[in-house]
């Protein structure tokens, strides 16, 4: 019998398409793949799909599990207990750490000696003659009226003394951050070894090595200036390590093919040409040594951070802003004049005899100090103050019993807190500390990676992982529901502010006071009229931290909107683009660096006021922070301390693209 088979039939391609032609399907996932984000994805996919099965089989869905935690209470406390003991006897604490102390009080003296001895008006006017000399007419008139407003709000000897203790504070951080730089900038290896020091001491919270640093040196002025350097020396360290490492190199190459040494090659080219990155690392140094003023109070340093911490626990917002804006104006005037010298370039070889006009200041100075001697007074005359104390207390109160109930349709303040802790942070709180351990590292994982490389992810892991071996996940999941909460609000303000201060130059202008005042306001002042409005809680503290974050925000992004290629906003434009539109498809997209550091920014400011925050019932870590500290409890201090640097970190590397991720690796 024959069996008969159908010939086979060829495929025909579908007509208008080639039959050779790869399948769309195909070229789809081609062109997908060739994405690295979408590689990316894909893997993570791919992993989940195996890890988190067996993640959840061999773990649960269970908090960190005690046999991973390490207790540290037992060494912390015995460390604690032998410094107690042998403070006043060991020698390291009588011939070394005791000679320290005796030199940063001598110094903070000698400079506050100075001070009274000039007066206020040598003071002022020296403060106004170094303006003028390094920044201009604008900035010396500034200086002037800055100066003179401390003394019109009655606090001349308070800002006296927080100036000396800032001149002793930012001369030293400036010289070991400039020394760490140094070694930074000149050696590969040791820029790699002092990297993640420099993160551990920008990251922990200053109430966390205070502790260390009092049982050490006790209650007074020298652990103030100490703390303070160690959170102050870390940018003039990193900024100028940059500075050295970015030295046009055929410029060092012809200086060394003339036969220099490497010292010489150091003093006359790579140095003057890292002079503005080393100027602006003093501009930062003062600025985040001013920050500090207000902490460094908790632990002995009088003057205005005393004034405002003391305003503090009696709720008196009129104190706290007569001794906050002296702060902000000191600030305003060292950013200014620094910035201006960071700016101006090297000196001119044509300016001859430049100590001329530095002569003529120092005798203007000495003129007016003569001057104001005369006038029998060294300090502010007291006929020449203004009380705002008791008027803006009033006011505080007129805005409490206006605003914290019986506002139509939100019931006031207080309702919003309440509704603000109840509807988002509890809930993120719970979802936060109900997700698995091993859960959180993967997403951790997950998410630095896609915005990173995988040392991004494998440090970001790592920290988060570290919290938990701490023992301390729970509260971290608690601090981490505050920060994401208040960031979240922080953007949308942020960047809802920052388009219209991008796109009008009048608006920028109109900002940039306001922006000045809130940035350098002490992040304490903040907490005083939250509390007041908000009552106490996490809301008053994630108040505080949005404000506290919110201009760095609006600076940088709007700062990034600002600056995107003409050539492309014009491309858009002509193409009958919306205003909206070129905001969405043009702006946003060529601004994302700005954006992502914007975000990185608010992540890290958030944060810093949130644990603050322990001070008016914020809790988690911020509570066991300042617990730690009110009881010299070295163990429950430092141990959250050391929690929140981790968390910290984390945030850093999951908000902050890499150079490598940025460049498609």
């Amino acid at each position: 019998m024959t069996v008969h088979t159908a010939p086979p039939q060829m495929k025909t391609a579908p007509p208008g398409r080639d039959a050779t032609a790869p399948h769309p399907a195909a070229l789809f996932l081609r062109a997908l793949w060739a994405r690295p984000a979408a590689r990316k994805l894909l893997v993570l996919a791919a992993a989940a799909a195996v890890l988190v099965p067996v993640a959840a089989a061999a773990h649960g869905s269970g908090t960190w599990p005690s046999a991973l935690t390490v207790d540290l209470s037992k060494p912390l406390t015995g460390a604690s207990d032998w410094i107690i003991d042998n403070r006043d006897s060991h020698w390291a604490f009588l011939y070394f750490f005791g000679h320290i102390s005796g030199a940063i009080i001598a110094a903070v003296h000698a400079v506050y000696t100075v001070l009274l001895a000039l007066g206020w008006a040598g003071v002022t006017a020296a403060a106004a003659l170094i303006a003028w000399r390094v920044a201009g007419v604008r900035v010396a008139v500034t200086a002037t009226a800055s100066f003179a407003a401390c003394g019109l709000l009655g606090m001349w000897v308070p800002t006296m003394r927080t100036l000396a203790l800032m001149i002793v504070a930012v001369a030293v951080s400036v010289a070991v951050g400039a020394l760490l730089g140094l070694a930074a900038g000149l050696s590969d290896r040791t820029f790699r070894a002092l990297r993640p020091v420099l993160d551990t001491m920008q990251a922990l919270p200053a109430f966390a090595y205070l502790l260390p640093v009092v049982l050490v040196f006790g209650i007074g002025v020298a652990p103030a200036v100490l703390a303070t350097v160690v959170y102050a020396a870390p940018p003039m360290a990193r900024l100028t390590a940059l500075g050295l490492r970015s030295t046009d190199q055929g410029v060092l190459e012809a200086v060394e093919s003339l036969g220099a040494t490497g010292r010489q090659r150091l003093l006359t080219a790579r140095l003057p040409l890292a002079r503005r990155e080393l100027l602006l690392g003093v501009n930062q140094t003062i600025m985040m040594a001013l920050s500090m003023a207000v902490i460094a109070s908790v632990i002995g340093a009088d003057g205005l951070g005393d004034r405002v911490y003391q305003a503090l626990s009696t709720v008196d917002v009129g104190s706290a802003l007569a001794a906050g804006i002296p702060i902000v104006l000191l600030a305003i005037v060292l950013d200014r004049t620094t910035a201006a010298a960071g700016a101006s370039g090297p000196p001119s070889s044509s300016a001859r005899r430049p100590w001329v006009g530095w002569a003529l200041a120092a005798v203007v100075t000495a003129s007016f100090t003569l001057g104001g001697r005369m006038l029998g007074s060294q300090t502010w005359p007291d006929g020449w103050t203004v009380a705002i104390a008791a008027p803006v207390n009033t006011a505080k109160d007129w805005m409490v019993d206006h605003l914290y109930t019986g506002l139509p349709g939100i019931g006031g303040t207080a309702d919003l807190a309440a509704h603000y802790t109840g509807w988002i942070l509890d809930p993120l709180r719970d979802g936060l500390q109900a997700l698995p351990w091993w859960g959180a590292l993967l997403l951790v994982a997950a998410l630095a990676w896609l915005i990173g490389t995988w040392r991004t992810a494998l440090t970001a892991v790592l920290s988060l992982a570290a919290i938990g071996v701490l023992g301390r996940w729970e509260l971290s999941m608690d601090t981490l529901s505050q920060v994401l909460a208040a960031v979240a609000v922080t953007l949308v303000l942020g960047f809802t502010i920052a388009v219209p201060a991008a796109r009008s130059p009048r608006v920028e202008r109109l900002l940039r006071p306001v922006l000045d005042v809130f940035q350098t306001m002490p992040q304490f002042v903040y907490l005083i009229p939250v509390v007041a409005l908000f009552g106490i809680g996490r809301a008053p503290a994630a108040a505080a931290a949005v404000v506290y974050a919110l201009p760095a925000v609006v600076r940088i992004a709007s700062e990034g909107l600002r600056r995107v290629n003409p050539g492309a906003m014009e491309s858009a434009r002509s193409l009958g683009a919306t205003g909206g539109q070129q905001l969405r498809q043009v702006q946003f997209p060529l601004a994302r660096p700005q954006l992502l550091l914007a975000v990185n920014q608010a992540v890290v400011l958030v944060l810093s006021v949130v644990i603050i925050g322990g001070l008016v019932g914020g809790g988690a870590l911020g509570y066991e922070v300042v617990f730690g500290l009110a009881q010299g409890d070295l163990a429950t201090g430092l141990t959250a301390g050391v929690a929140i640097a981790c968390l910290g970190l984390m945030l850093d590397r999951v908000t902050q693209p890499t150079k490598g991720a940025r460049d498609g690796a």
